[in-house]
């Protein structure tokens, strides 16, 4: 059980606006899922329904930074394509995946860690 100042899942993805937002959402949450995205990128567009639905159906929180808003934090974090996918626990990197992942996939790996 977390303490009171740690964040709450919510049903929907939180848009990440700068550093210091990402930084705060790691610090104060158990299980962040974080999609780095782009608006022309196709397949960013494909993966969203499954983002979401994990935001919906998950204990995690799940964030999205898209790159061209804040490339500081795709530097800060190795993205150099898109869809990148990082899933942090405890405020630690402990997946990445780069490219599409199917729902079932990215439940069971959040799941995994929401335990």
């Amino acid at each position: 059980m977390g303490d009171a100042s740690e964040t709450a899942p919510t049903d929907t993805p939180v848009h990440v606006e700068s550093i210091a937002h990402l930084d705060g959402l790691v610090a104060d949450t158990s299980v962040l899922l974080v999609d780095f995205y782009a608006d022309w990128c196709g397949p960013c567009r494909l993966l969203e329904p499954t983002v979401e639905t994990i935001a919906a159906d998950t204990l995690a929180v799940v964030a999205k930074v898209d790159v061209d808003d804040v490339p500081t934090l795709a530097r800060e974090y190795d993205v150099r394509g898109v869809p990148t996918l990082l899933l942090f626990a405890e405020g630690e990197v402990v997946e990445r995946r780069v490219g599409i992942e199917d729902e079932a996939t990215l439940r069971a790996l959040v799941d995994g860690y929401s335990q």
